[in-house]
């Protein structure tokens, strides 16, 4: 195989603020692995939280290109396999691993979702983000796009009343995203109320770490929770089996779609509902993400709708959240 490395900045719309950042721009490395004349495309983002820039990728994969050049693919499960044996983080793996499934894809000519036997004729509808900010520039931003269901970015201190302004303006469902910004009293106070304002679900209220909070939040909230923070690998789903009502699955943090497929099946048999979030890609990560929406119960794969500029083709968004899949085979992308 062929291995190519290439940075991005992704310009966004709009500043993208939550509880603890706030940006204009996102990072991201694109891998391209060519093979028979068919190119596979994977992508991961840069994420401060996590310690992961575009260059601490690019040194890892360096480390291991001639390895990497001389695989002999027959499966994405054992290029996944020989991955998970090098020294790299989870996000470099994601990226060489959508890369890889994406190629096997179009050298077997059929999209991944197809390969994996499921079937897209239904899915759930994908959130469209709306950052913190204010009132005037919340509503503004839900104006631009309407859409059946946004995901509110909370962690201020006046987050029911944000919510109680911005359902003046839409009748859509409402998801609330507090990414480990209240403590446990906190958001079984915020329930009620927010349940009251259509909230669907609460998003990873509490820190990662405090799962005494979360075990009470789950016994106590009468909104459903949604790990994220606290699920990053597949040895999480167990422990967040008794402390979430579902998780929210990560690509980039579990180390791609090989072990994203592994989570579904395992959270399924648990009874936990299944979410796969973004993390502001491309639609190159946002087509590898689609591919699983047979499977899942909620997604969040807007990040390529928040872009200024994408720098892809290949599965589209459409009005109403309808989705549209590419001919083509793999996750369908090519790189404009």
């Amino acid at each position: 195989m062929k291995l190519n490395i290439k940075k991005y900045i992704l310009p966004l719309k709009h500043t993208f603020s939550i509880s603890r950042e706030s940006r204009d721009f996102q990072d991201s490395m694109i891998i391209s692995l060519e093979l028979d004349g068919k190119i596979g495309y994977g992508e991961a983002t840069a994420n401060p939280y996590y310690g992961v820039t575009f260059e601490t990728m690019q040194c890892e994969i360096e480390d291991i290109r001639q390895e990497i050049e001389q695989f002999n693919l027959q499966t994405p499960e054992a290029f996944h396999a020989f991955l998970s044996s090098k020294n790299l983080s989870n996000f470099a793996v994601c990226a060489l691993d959508l890369a890889a499934n994406d190629l096997y894809g179009k050298l077997m000519g059929k999209p991944l979702y197809q390969l994996w036997q499921t079937d897209n004729s239904t899915y759930p509808i994908t959130n469209y983000t709306i950052g913190i900010g204010t009132i005037e520039k919340m509503v503004a931003k839900m104006k631009e796009v309407p859409w059946p269901i946004y995901k509110i970015k909370l962690g201020t201190e006046h987050d029911v009343e944000i919510v109680r302004e911005l359902r003046k303006h839409t009748d859509a469902i409402f998801r609330v995203d507090a990414n480990c910004a209240w403590n446990a009293d906190q958001t079984i106070e915020y329930a009620p109320q927010l349940k009251e304002l259509g909230v669907e679900f609460l998003e990873q209220p509490l820190k990662a770490e405090d799962w005494v909070g979360m075990k009470k939040v789950l016994q106590h909230s009468v909104l459903p929770t949604i790990a994220d923070e606290s699920c990053i690998v597949e040895g999480d789903v167990e422990k967040c089996g008794s402390h979430f009502s579902g998780i929210n699955i990560k690509l980039t943090k579990c180390g791609g779609l090989t072990p994203a497929r592994r989570m579904i099946t395992k959270a399924k048999s648990m009874g936990l509902k299944v979410m796969v979030g973004c993390m502001t890609e491309s639609t190159v990560g946002i087509s590898a993400i689609a591919q699983l929406i047979p499977q899942l119960d909620y997604v969040d794969m807007d990040g390529a709708m928040l872009l200024r500029e994408d720098i892809a083709d290949g599965v589209i968004i459409g009005e109403h959240g309808k989705v549209i899949f590419p001919s083509l085979g793999g996750s369908g992308i090519t790189l404009r």
